[in-house]
């Protein structure tokens, strides 16, 4: 093939990936067929004709094999801890496409590969002296116990940190909305200009509750289920003000500017509250290394000179 062929391949065959690439883009953005028409199928009956999908094969050879004892170790951890309920509320707080079994799983692996960890060691150390196998078994059952908190608490912490962005997004997600409203548009309107052009974790709440409100649901409604699910007061505020500004016609542009004024000085006051305890920790330093080693540069020449005066 000549120069010219392979340049006319090459760029057809360029051409055509990024074709591929935009199509699925803007595909990605539109709201899916099943986001718009579940509002309408709330009310059907629960013994109609419409069935639940059947529950999805294993993807991997790992879950056909051990499935069914990852399951029954999940059970077991959801018999001693409960708490589902707090379980789902974080998992919709942090934003996780798992549910509670898929949960439950998860913190079954994290202690079994805990309980891995802790064994392995310890079956040498009982090979060689039997006497301490109970200890050390007691040892791999803490292991296991570890292991599962371990999991618990860092989803906790994906929570802490997925509310710390929306409350760094808020004021300016908030100053965005209340320009569009400012400048005429409807609040549909400026919550569509505000979701396409901006990116994080408030912004996918907000882009959740424009969905709603395309597929039927008054917007009060909407922000009201927005307000639910936040565990952040900033949030809550923020949607049950737009919900009432809405429903009775008050400035929606001034509650906006407020709610994010309101956010800015907690912020502010957060960072002084901070930086106060901060001063506490900086003492450690200045008092356990600092400090000693000054003493130790002044009165180390004096012992010094007394032990050469000495006789």
């Amino acid at each position: 093939m000549t120069a010219t062929a392979w340049g006319v391949l090459l760029g057809g065959l360029t051409g055509f990936g990024i074709w591929l690439v935009v199509d699925r883009w803007v595909a990605a953005r539109h709201t899916s067929l099943a986001v718009r028409v579940a509002p309408y199928l709330r009310d059907l009956p629960a013994g109609g004709t419409l069935r639940p999908p059947p529950r999805p094969a294993p993807t991997s050879a790992f879950r056909a094999v051990f499935g069914p004892v990852l399951g029954r170790a999940a059970a077991a951890v959801e018999r001693v801890l409960g708490g589902s309920a707090s379980i789902a509320r974080r998992l919709e707080r942090a934003r996780l496409p798992m549910s509670v079994h898929d949960f439950r799983i998860s913190q079954a692996v994290w202690g079994l590969v805990a309980f891995a960890a802790a064994a392995v060691p310890s079956a040498a150390v009982a090979l060689r002296s039997p006497r301490r196998a109970m200890p050390l078994l007691v040892m791999c059952g803490c292991a296991f116990a570890l292991g599962v908190l371990l999991r618990e608490n860092r989803l906790t912490a994906q929570v802490t940190r997925r509310e710390r962005r929306i409350l760094e997004e808020f004021p300016t997600v908030a100053e965005l909305l209340a320009l569009a409203v400012a400048a005429g548009e409807s609040p549909v309107a400026a919550l569509d200009r505000v979701v396409r052009r901006t990116r994080g974790e408030l912004s996918a709440d907000l882009r959740d509750v424009l969905a709603e409100v395309r597929t039927g649901v008054p917007i009060a409604r909407a922000f009201d289920g927005l307000a639910t699910r936040s565990g952040l007061p900033a949030v809550s505020r923020f949607a049950e003000g737009i919900a009432i500004a809405v429903e009775r016609g008050t400035p929606l542009a001034d509650v906006l500017h407020a709610q994010a004024g309101d956010v800015r000085e907690a912020g502010r006051r957060a960072l002084i509250e901070s930086g106060a305890r901060r001063e506490v920790l900086m003492m450690v330093p200045v008092v356990f290394l600092v400090l000693p080693t000054v003493v130790v540069f002044a009165f180390w020449p004096g012992l010094v000179g007394l032990r050469l005066v000495v006789p």
